[in-house]
């Protein structure tokens, strides 16, 4: 793990006003915690601000991870320079095949463990942060949207820190998979029906989803 990254409250120009998007490496230790419910709880790093609670942080987004190999390949693609955290993740990994992680899979990081629990799906802030034409269906189109990660058990996490993955579930659901039928894929929906792991939200928009077809 490269970096661990956290964001201050800053004005932005989105419909929540501020945002903790801006989240860059910190200098020494960070404590991680289960922040609760989405609506209720935020981040899972202490320090680390959401302002759309509602939408972002709980439990089921409380970490967010991205590669940093994927920054590197969107460097080259926008043509400047990305410093981890410009996605607003929380991990910047190196080493660690994110997106192909399975929806259930357990990270072990120091003390802690984080198990991945849905994709990213880009909204309107990241979009107005990277400041791009046309960002959420490139970012989409490009299937490498990142992890979110539970908080199974809090500790503290430390840049440099071995992510080691274990327990992986059997169905085999990556996030990428997850990913593409949430947003371009729809026929790979009933794949994710058998995926205890997934946020209670994304399964009963899932099934809502299904019933329709």
């Amino acid at each position: 793990m490269l970096s661990v990254n956290v964001g201050e409250r800053r004005s932005i120009a989105a419909k929540s006003g501020t945002s903790g998007i801006d989240k860059r490496p910190a200098e020494g230790p960070v404590q991680v915690r289960a922040p609760g419910p989405k609506g209720v709880g935020g981040s899972g790093l202490v320090g680390d601000h959401i302002s759309d609670t509602a939408n972002h942080g709980g439990d089921d987004q409380a970490v967010y991870a991205y590669a940093r190999e994927d920054l590197d390949a969107w460097e080259r693609d926008l043509g400047r320079p990305l410093a981890n955290g410009t996605f607003g993740e929380n991990l910047t990994t190196a080493g660690v095949d994110v997106n192909g992680a399975v929806i259930g899979e357990r990270w072990v990081v120091g003390d802690v463990v984080l198990q991945v629990s849905c994709p990213r799906i880009p909204c309107v802030t990241f979009a107005v942060w990277v400041g791009e034409q046309k960002w959420l269906p490139r970012f989409t189109r490009a299937r490498v949207p990142g992890a979110y990660l539970r908080v199974l058990t809090p500790g503290t996490l430390t840049a440099g820190a071995e992510v080691r993955v274990a327990d992986v579930p059997a169905h085999g659901v990556t996030v990428a998979t997850a990913f593409a039928a949430f947003t371009t894929e729809p026929e790979l929906l009933p794949l994710l029906q058998g995926v205890p792991e997934l946020p209670r939200e994304d399964s009963e928009a899932v099934a809502r989803r299904l019933a329709k077809h």
